[in-house]
């Protein structure tokens, strides 16, 4: 019986086993993972993508995390963590096609949320750029323009405007009483509303591009 145990003995204690602090540097990209794309997990939500019987090992970790400085918690905040230097992640409305009078509608109905740092979040939405008019300003069909709305628009400007129930992405340009909404590519018109045709509103300055690769 000693013969044969004894291998069973030096099997069991020559398995392998998880390198020390593996476990906790694949938490922390997880949550990095995360934050990065704007939703931070809850703690619970850990404890279900890795296994863990509890929270408090969960909590465990990510206190260690903390204390080691690879993560920042606000206190009292669930999924309060944030990367070291990082602000707090905030999300604006993806919004689709925009017609007269409803952007607000669009926002309520987005098609997807967009991260941001969260103190550009307030009063912000984002567009999927169609078409390539703006070419000239290095924006391109596919990419995401972040737009702030009710901001203060100057001349030369690019902005999203509603010219009746068609919503444009256009340098704004304004000569005398006449505003231009200006294409940065030649091929393409620019927009001159005539003052007796439907109505226009600028719905928001463009304060970031993003580029979809």
């Amino acid at each position: 019986m000693a013969l044969a145990y004894r291998p069973i003995v030096w099997y069991i204690s020559s398995m392998p086993r998880t390198p020390p602090g593996a476990t906790r540097a694949r938490i922390l990209e997880f949550v990095s993972r995360r934050l990065l794309g704007g939703a931070p997990p809850s703690v619970r939500e850990v404890q279900e993508h890795f296994g863990f019987r509890s929270t408090a090992t969960v909590r465990e970790h990510l206190d260690a995390l903390v204390a080691e400085g690879a993560l920042e918690q606000d206190c009292g905040r669930d999924r309060g963590w944030r990367l070291p230097g990082a602000h707090a992640v905030g999300r604006v409305p993806l919004v689709g096609r925009v017609r007269a009078g409803s952007l607000s509608e669009a926002v309520e109905l987005a098609d997807g949320y967009v991260p941001v740092d969260a103190r550009d979040a307030e009063d912000a939405f984002a567009l999927r750029v169609i078409g390539e008019s703006m070419a000239g300003r290095e924006i391109h069909d596919g990419d995401l323009v972040l737009v702030r709305r009710n901001a203060t628009v100057r001349d030369g400007d690019v902005v999203v405007a509603l010219i009746g129930e068609e919503a444009t992405l256009k340098t704004y340009r304004k000569r005398g009483r006449q505003v231009i909404f200006e294409a940065a590519n030649p091929d393409y018109a620019d927009i001159v509303p005539d003052t007796r045709g439907p109505d226009v509103r600028i719905l928001g300055r463009v304060y970031e591009v993003r580029r979809c690769l």
